[in-house]
């Protein structure tokens, strides 16, 4: 099947699946005659796998070489379980960086809520952003 099939019966749009297909997440093989792309049915359960491991934070590096193993017969339920734990421990790390910022911005917030607005000159742009660097 050609690009737009594939994507149509995938659920993709034709630019992903020519985006995996150009970073080798599909092979297609070359039509002879007209060179078009052509994939193959396994390439729908390919392209389901890759958006399920998106979905649980897998970066298409990751993705690949995952596929490769598969395909190659190797088991990579363990390189998933070590992938997966790697990213929620990220994610935990991002989380706790994310609520200190947020902290950070509320408490300044609340600082700012009695000064009042400045006019821009050659010295300061905005005298709430900037008293936050003294």
């Amino acid at each position: 099947m050609i690009v737009s099939e594939l994507a149509q019966q995938a659920g993709f749009s034709t630019h992903a699946v020519r985006y995996y297909a150009r970073i080798g997440l599909l092979k297609p093989q070359r039509h002879p005659e007209n060179r078009y792309k052509l994939f193959e049915f396994d390439d729908i359960h390919r392209l389901h796998f890759i958006r399920q491991a998106k979905e649980l934070g897998f970066k298409l590096n990751e993705i690949e070489k995952l596929l490769d193993q598969a395909y190659q017969g190797r088991s990579v339920c363990s390189d998933v379980r070590d992938i997966l734990e790697q990213r929620i421990e990220q994610n935990k790390e991002e989380i706790n960086q994310l609520q200190s910022k947020l902290k950070h911005m509320e408490g300044t917030l609340q600082r700012w809520e009695h000064v009042s607005d400045g006019t821009p000159n050659k010295k300061v742009l905005c005298p709430l952003i900037e008293s936050e660097c003294h």
